[in-house]
């Protein structure tokens, strides 16, 4: 294959990453968008693999084929509700190729000397300390989503200055490897700090802001592989880099927006927050709990009905009885809709992809702004498996940890019917008032045998 050819073949797979990336942006178009990327990283691939520059082919090889059994493996044994931490152990890979490659080419950079030289280190310095960082940071985002670290922050004292102090220390390191020529233990060191410095920078996010930490190390990863793109002098990683890491920081970015979080005050370890992890578990008062019989009658007195999904639908596979369940109820006149927030499991669009899956019509599926206003008018609400994006607290309480956070505010409707396995508190460990309303009553049980049982009674 003629460079020209390899040239024309990135700037084709740019496109179809591009395209890939608008057909993600909407549900209609989402499963299209998927095949424009499948389409763009196999030419890619193979334009790669051809390059008359690249040697060592069957080594490439037999490196893909282990790749490929362990990542088909891996994607028909995961189940959707481990997607977020799939994704987060996914970045982890990215950070520490990037590593890796920074390494490589300081290893073997070629003939290169004066200005080319320190651009080419600075590269190499910048490349390892973003794949360093993304690398335990999502390490412990994945422990923290699979439950092997505590979800609560860790809160160091003086933890703000000791990031600053990683940072500007990296900073001094630069100069020194850039100044003087075969310099290896400032890499080294910088190394090791950015390590601990990824390791505390999410270690100090609380659990109710994982879902962005997530988006935003899919943001790191991304410029991991840009840097690795500039280390290799490929075009192609360097402008899909550039697409991972500008859409990871904007969705990044909305998503705080979402919650009433500073965007800066995430990404650099809960910067500006007190640290606080949960108020009191205690229960504040007295539940009603109700049936499944009970339900199905409240359903069948309701004209209208909003559902609010959580972590906890995922968990239970309800998707499917949900979506019959809906069913059920428009075909009998009543309106339903679903209430989705922008955080509702443990990724972003989390519960749009489920609901998708269980053909539920996207008509449907709005958007927290979209119908919060409507919840005043609304007869019934089932919220199934969701804790924390229902916590009245958060607009009413600015005490609680997540004071300030925008929320469904389905306490506004005529009855709330919350579907749960127990009164354990939300990830964020946040104990909900909502339980303990008048308006309110607890289904308890696994979810999916919870719906069955109410399809049953109707």
């Amino acid at each position: 294959m003629s460079q020209g050819l390899v040239t024309a073949s990135y700037i084709v797979a740019a496109v179809l990453f591009i395209m890939s990336l608008a057909g993600l942006s909407k549900q209609e178009s989402a499963k299209a968008g998927n095949w424009y990327g499948v389409a763009g990283m196999a030419i890619a691939l193979l334009a790669t693999i051809f390059n008359p520059e690249v040697t060592g082919l069957g080594w490439i090889i037999v490196a893909m084929a282990i790749g490929a059994a362990i990542g088909i493996r891996f994607a028909l044994k995961v189940e959707m509700t481990e997607m977020p931490e799939l994704i987060a152990i996914l970045h982890s890979f990215v950070g520490l190729a990037a590593v890796f490659v920074g390494y490589n080419t300081y290893m073997d950079h070629g003939d290169l000397s004066g200005a080319m030289l320190n651009i080419h280190n600075t590269e190499i310095f910048l490349g390892v300390f973003i794949g360093a960082v993304t690398f335990t940071g999502s390490i412990v985002a994945f422990g923290k989503l699979r439950g092997l670290v505590s979800s609560k922050p860790l809160t160091l004292p003086h933890r703000h200055k000791l990031n600053l102090l990683a940072v500007v220390v990296s900073a001094f390191l630069l100069i020194w490897f850039v100044q003087v020529e075969g310099s290896t233990f400032p890499l080294l060191v910088m190394t090791l700090i950015a390590l601990a410095f990824g390791w505390h920078l999410v270690a100090s996010i609380g659990g109710a802001d994982m879902p962005v930490v997530i988006s935003m190390l899919n943001s790191y990863s991304g410029w991991a592989a840009a840097a690795a793109g500039f280390m290799l002098s490929n075009d192609l990683l360097i402008v899909t880099g550039a697409l991972v890491g500008s859409s990871g920081a904007i969705l990044s970015y909305i998503m705080c927006r979402a919650m009433n979080r500073s965007f800066i005050s995430v990404i650099a370890g809960g910067f500006g927050s007190d640290g606080t992890a949960a108020s009191s578990e205690e229960e504040e008062g007295e539940y009603t709990e109700v049936n499944a019989e009970d339900v199905a009658e409240m359903l069948k007195g309701s004209s209208s009905v909003i559902i609010t999904p959580g972590y906890g639908m995922a968990v239970a596979q309800a998707q499917y009885p949900v979506a019959e369940l809906v069913s059920k109820l428009r075909a009998a006149g009543v309106k339903v809709r679903f209430g989705i927030h922008p955080v509702a499991g443990r990724l972003p669009g989390h519960m749009n992809v489920l609901l998708a899956e269980a053909k539920v019509p996207y008509d449907v599926v709005l958007e927290m702004d979209e119908i919060n206003d409507d919840f005043d008018d609304t007869d019934t609400v089932l919220v199934i498996g969701a804790n924390d994006t229902v916590n009245p607290a958060a607009s009413e309480d600015p005490a609680s940890p997540i004071a300030g956070m925008p929320v469904l505010e389905v306490w506004k409707a005529q009855q709330v019917v919350v579907f749960k396995r127990s009164m354990n508190t939300g990830y964020a460990g946040v104990q909900n008032p909502l339980f303990f309303r008048e308006n309110s009553v607890m289904l308890f049980g696994d979810a999916k045998d919870s719906v069955d049982n109410i399809l049953r009674a109707l």
